[in-house]
């Protein structure tokens, strides 16, 4: 076993890992990456099939990011966000405010996905007290939600997984029913191979409980990821839902914080994935790819008229006190310019567009195996759902540990990404090339094949 392998196995504890499988079997131990490969101390390259965790952007070793990062190191690497100011995190929210769109004209900075709700929910909690709309504001959030894992955002969380071993500690975010097709009890339709979206048959009954749900309390905001619930198994909403569940907010006087950590910067079509279905939020949330995944950093996006009512008189006391100590940091600010000027190059958003096609295309010849139940794809974020029996949609059992098995497989043969429960997700970093991302799906296939057999439809 390699020495640094050791050094993990005796030292390191990872997130979201059942530790005593992880120290029975040695780690793949990254070393290096460049464009859509990463590779380990052995010299095999993977291509990497969720971009680390969906932060990654524009591939590892980008020249243009780490540029931006080497310029900025010479100046500072970091000075505090309290009582002073830096010209990246300045000129970061300039183009972040034009970006996201009115009435969004304030940003905040944090660190992390989870941050970054904290705020909204703290913002949000506070100012519905302020303007007395609320004296104990309560929020709502979907069925199979994930916000983040630190208090206030496993909070607004409904995955039972997440929340039960630290209830004790939670608050009730009370829950509404997710537009998941390919499991709603309103979808009439029987299973079909495409999208569950695309041949529901529906009522838009999600949107009329959703709707006589937030009229029944005076709610401080709906909490929602737009277009895909990643964490849910990435979920993908049909279209008009969000519009829809925009207008019954409005109505209902409440506000609309956007969980956009996943699915901004382009990884749906759109520069944020609101702007799909012509929705700006209240807050807007963002973070993992915001510096192209190469720092963390977070921001929280929101009005004129929330950020008024915390002003107010030194001795009034109405300060936002919340903060960070890595708030607005240089050197991912310098990252995040980077990126988003990678981001808006004219080339490279008809490339995005291109790898969205060719990812169709490829992703059509999972659907003749009898064990891939849902395929679904928003942009450049694949879920592919395994199960049981495709005519049934009945479930393969969690114990089975199929997607992980599946995942074992596409890494044995070059191809990085992991599981959510038995759905396996495909997010190609957007400097993946043509052959690359053919690649993927044809690994993410024989895999199947290999670990579920190749029986036909």
């Amino acid at each position: 076993m390699h020495k640094v392998s050791e050094l993990d196995r005796k030292y390191v504890w990872h997130p979201f890992t059942q530790m005593r499988d992880w120290m029975g079997q040695e780690p793949i131990l990254i070393e290096r990456g460049k464009g859509s490969i990463l590779t380990d101390v052995n010299g095999k390259k993977y291509l990497d099939g969720n971009a680390s965790i969906w932060t990654n952007l524009h591939g590892h070793n980008n020249f243009r990011i780490n540029n931006a990062i080497a310029k900025q190191l010479v100046k500072v690497a970091h000075s505090s966000a309290l009582g002073l100011a830096n010209e990246p995190a300045s000129v970061l929210a300039e183009k972040l405010v034009k970006a996201a769109g009115s009435p969004l004209k304030k940003v905040f900075y944090s660190d992390d996905g989870s941050t970054a709700l904290e705020v909204a929910l703290k913002m949000s909690y506070e100012h519905n007290r302020r303007i007395n709309r609320s004296k104990k504001p309560r929020f709502l959030s979907l069925m199979r939600s994930y916000h983040g894992d630190t208090i206030g955002a496993a909070s607004l969380g409904q995955i039972d997984l997440f929340r039960r071993p630290y209830s004790g500690l939670l608050f009730k975010a009370d829950k509404a029913i997710s537009p998941y097709c390919y499991r709603c009890p309103f979808n009439k339709a029987k299973p079909e191979r495409r999208d569950a979206r695309l041949g529901r048959k529906c009522k838009w009954e999600c949107v009329s409980k959703l709707e006589r749900k937030i009229k029944s309390h005076k709610y401080a905001a709906l909490v929602v990821e737009p277009r895909v619930q990643g964490a849910a198994g990435m979920i993908m909403h049909p279209s008009g839902w969000l519009k829809r569940t925009a207008n019954v907010v409005k109505v209902a006087g409440a506000q609309l914080i956007a969980d956009e950590v996943m699915t901004g910067f382009g990884r749906t079509g759109f520069t944020f994935a609101c702007h799909k279905e012509k929705v700006i939020p209240d807050f807007l949330c963002l973070a993992k790819g915001l510096t192209g995944g190469y720092l963390p950093m977070a921001a929280t996006l929101t009005s004129q008229d929330v950020f008024d009512s915390f002003l107010g008189e030194y001795e009034e006391m109405k300060t936002f006190f919340h903060g960070h100590s890595y708030s607005g940091n240089q050197l991912g600010a310098s990252a995040a310019l980077a990126s988003l000027g990678l981001l808006n190059n004219p080339r490279g958003r008809l490339r995005r567009k291109k790898l969205e096609k060719l990812l169709s295309v490829e992703l059509e010849s999972l659907w003749p195996f009898a064990r891939v139940g849902d395929v679904r794809q928003e942009g450049l974020v694949v879920g592919v759902e395994l199960v049981a029996d495709w005519k049934t949609r009945e479930s393969l059992p969690l114990e089975a540990k199929i997607g992980i098995k599946v995942c074992e497989v596409m890494a044995r043969k070059g191809v990085l990404t992991r599981p959510i429960g038995n759905v396996v997700p495909l997010l190609p970093p957007y400097s993946t090339t043509d052959v690359q991302l053919r690649k993927m799906v044809r690994v993410l296939r024989e895999s199947i094949i290999e670990v579920l057999g190749s029986d036909k439809v």
